[in-house]
């Protein structure tokens, strides 16, 4: 009887052990592919493609366009700051985005002139049970007038946005930073 019992418990652990390593060997995280750069002739031939589109032309009709040039304009003012990330001083005009945008909490800005979206993305609360603060604390005690120092590593504009969209990275206010972009929770 002794033997029945060591030869069922045996048999129970070899195959656990297979079942085991078995799962193992299936939850193995799948090597991602690493997506591969376009060459400069593959761009282009993309960039042709969609510009073919409904999409590229209203979006090329646009452009050519007095608001279309008028933002481009505007965007080449900012540029070199935005691709040095230097700072770049600038007056709170409005404590609230045009209507019917969809960027998350921002503001409008004027800088060297010009009218910008000041945009900081969705607004997520930071509280919990021994942390009491939220990232936008600071940036909801602004006022209008307030001159403000920006620095931004990100600039955009859209036929839906009569601004350009400057992505808030970092705001200063009387050469205290009120506002820093939190690092990215996926490292990049």
């Amino acid at each position: 009887m002794k033997k029945i019992i060591y030869v069922v418990i045996l048999s129970l652990v070899v195959v656990s052990g297979v079942v085991f390593a078995n799962r193992e060997i299936k939850n193995e995280p799948l090597k991602k592919e690493i997506p591969k750069h376009l060459s400069d002739a593959e761009r282009k031939a993309a960039l042709k493609k969609w510009e073919a589109t409904p999409d590229g032309k209203m979006y090329k009709k646009w452009e050519a366009s007095a608001a279309g040039k008028k933002m481009h304009a505007s965007v080449t003012k900012i540029s070199k700051s935005i691709i040095d990330y230097t700072d770049m001083d600038g007056v709170v005009t409005s404590l609230s985005l045009p209507q019917g945008a969809r960027l998350g909490y921002g503001m409008m800005v004027r800088i060297n002139g010009g009218d910008y979206i000041l945009a900081f993305g969705t607004e997520k609360s930071d509280y919990t049970t021994l942390n009491f603060n939220n990232t936008f604390d600071q940036l909801h005690k602004l006022k209008v007038n307030d001159k403000i120092t920006i620095r931004s590593h990100g600039l955009s504009q859209a036929p839906k946005y009569s601004y350009p969209i400057i992505t808030g990275d970092y705001v200063e206010l009387n050469s205290k930073t009120i506002y820093k972009r939190p690092p990215s929770e996926d490292g990049c």
